[in-house]
């Protein structure tokens, strides 16, 4: 496709993002995930094209219509083909030291969904694929289908897909591979419906398919893994005051990123007894949102896809925050 601007894409949450970020000329931003752009191109708008933008994706085609789509602001944006969890790389390479704010959208983009080639859905058949970048050394899906062990099949369908068949699922890749090897998205989703009961396939509000590859996307990209790289850093290159927001889609994701918010929050552990903080603990960062903050009905009667977002927020506090809360 030549034209960046004929493919769809409704970034989520956008206004949410922007408003929390509240990017200002010469501000330094990173959007670790670009995907097509729709929250770079926001936070570029809002700041009336004078903000700085550092722009991570790992998926070479979505960087290169992203990268058309971000000629609006030309000298504004530096993309850069790494994984967010790479972020201090880009930074570096940049010459950048701190940042003023930053967003990860921890969704899949409609690019990746959209394509059959790429193997992400079953609703279209193609390779049993998955990666989001292809050429990063990754093994494929059908990789991790056809010769991992009932045991961890089981556990990334049943743990990453939030799947109560995790096992029954596992059970019959495993029989069906032993007569042939599993190839495509299609036959995928055929196993994995057969294996469901009769009852539990017609009470299912989604294709019984949905959780299990979503479970071999993320275990495919290693998603959890690099949440948990990116929180380990992230908030040591955030300037006092700059926010952090990140959209997450899955229960797992979104349990890191409140943990490890949680975690920056703290000030001092000394027992509240205790008048003179002796344990030096300093919070290096508020959370803004105490319970993460949902799409609008509105945005998800427009995208569906927004429906299972979640946006939590975080802002990095000075060196003078206080040892007692």
């Amino acid at each position: 496709m030549s034209d960046a601007q004929e493919v769809p894409h409704i970034p989520v949450m956008l206004e949410e993002v922007v408003e929390y970020l509240g990017p200002r000329p010469g501000g330094r931003y990173l959007d670790g995930t670009l995907g097509l752009a729709g929250h770079s191109l926001g936070l570029l708008r809002a700041s009336g094209g004078r903000a700085e933008l550092v722009c991570l994706d790992r998926d070479e085609q979505a960087l290169a219509l992203a990268r058309e789509r971000l000629k609006e602001f030309p000298g504004q944006a530096k993309t850069f083909h790494l994984a967010f969890s790479e972020f201090e790389t880009a930074l570096d390479q940049a010459g950048w030291d701190k940042l003023d704010g930053a967003v990860l959208d921890l969704g899949v983009s409609s690019l990746q969904l959209d394509e059959a080639g790429r193997g992400f859905s079953f609703m279209a058949d193609g390779p049993l694929d998955m990666r989001m970048d292809p050429g990063g050394g990754m093994p494929p899906a059908r990789t991790l289908v056809n010769k991992a062990h009932y045991e961890e099949l089981r556990s990334i369908i049943r743990d990453l897909g939030d799947e109560p068949l995790g096992g029954k699922i596992a059970r019959a890749i495993v029989r069906i591979r032993e007569q042939e090897e599993i190839r495509t998205t299609a036959r995928l989703a055929e196993i994995v419906a057969k294996a469901y009961p009769p009852d539990r396939r017609r009470e299912a509000r989604n294709h019984p398919a949905t959780r299990t590859f979503m479970a071999l996307r993320m275990a495919v990209n290693n998603e959890i893994g690099e949440v948990r790289e990116f929180l380990e850093r992230i908030v040591r290159r955030l300037n006092p005051g700059a926010r952090l927001a990140i959209i997450s889609f899955h229960s797992a994701e979104d349990r890191e990123v409140k943990g490890a918010f949680r975690h920056w929050a703290l000030g001092c552990r000394c027992p509240i007894e205790q008048q003179i903080c002796t344990c030096d603990r300093t919070p290096l960062a508020r959370v803004l949102t105490k319970k993460p903050q949902l799409p609008t009905q509105l945005e998800m009667d427009r995208n569906p896809r927004s429906r299972s977002a979640k946006l939590r927020v975080a802002e990095r506090l000075g060196p003078d925050a206080g040892g007692r809360p």
